[in-house]
């Protein structure tokens, strides 16, 4: 048990770090309520309310904290030359929207609570921190399309409207493959940003959140297309049945 605690950074429980860990919880309770309020409790199954509340908590987390994160990233910067320890900053792209000698993202927020809340993320992976071109672009297409297509997905649910099906498989692979571009520059070059020094670091900020978007598409992805093929096998059915008459 000792070890276990000693392992643990000694900003657990400040205050940036819980607010940070409780705005997706928030998220999370604003999604499910969400539900409440668009899904017929009488007639709406676990699995379309399941459905609904993982895009309405998508959409939420991209355009709140994903969001946010750009924008530091586009608008928040800082000049490097007068940092007293450039090294203590995340690395900056060379002639960032045709800018040099800045460094963007959250690094230079200040006190911004989202800005400070990306730096709490960021302890973990580093990238996070500044303006890391291929999570930019990433986020970019997270924020402006995978967020929209979320609601519309949403919208799809509570109308009970099949051709969702269709839009929950384009999200859950854009999903998919953003988590898979993410980590893998960081697996090629040998997790050179990502700290797994300690369980918190490694298993809640590393593994756990981000595990979530594979788990989650996944299970999104499986129930769409079986919803899509049992509609083919019954169409096929009915042909089948025609032709025999």
């Amino acid at each position: 048990m000792a070890s276990f605690i000693d392992s643990l950074p000694p900003d657990l429980f400040d205050k940036t770090t819980l607010v940070s860990l409780a705005s997706t919880v928030a998220i999370l309770a604003v999604a499910y309520i969400a539900s409440l309020s668009a899904l017929d409790r009488a007639t709406t199954s676990s699995t379309t309310r399941a459905l609904f509340i993982w895009h309405a908590f998508d959409a939420l987390l991209h355009f709140t904290l994903e969001g946010s994160f750009l924008y530091h990233c586009f608008f928040s910067w800082v000049d490097i030359a007068s940092v007293a320890d450039p090294s203590t900053l995340a690395p900056s792209p060379h002639n960032f929207l045709g800018t040099t000698g800045r460094a963007y993202g959250p690094q230079a927020g200040g006190d911004n609570p989202f800005a400070m809340l990306w730096m709490v993320y960021a302890k973990a992976d580093w990238r996070w921190a500044g303006a890391d071109l291929t999570i930019i672009s990433l986020e970019l297409l997270t924020v402006f399309l995978a967020g929209p297509l979320a609601c519309v997905i949403c919208y799809g649910l509570a109308r009970r409207d099949p051709r969702t099906n269709i839009l929950i498989i384009v999200v859950a692979t854009m999903e998919l493959y953003g988590g898979f571009l993410t980590f893998c520059p960081e697996w090629l070059t040998g997790n050179q940003y990502l700290d797994s020094s300690n369980w918190m670091y490694l298993w809640l900020y590393l593994v756990f959140f981000n595990m979530l978007w594979v788990f989650i598409p996944l299970w999104a992805l499986g129930v769409a297309s079986l919803d899509i093929v049992d509609a083919l096998r019954v169409r096929g059915e009915r042909d089948a049945a025609r032709k025999g008459q």
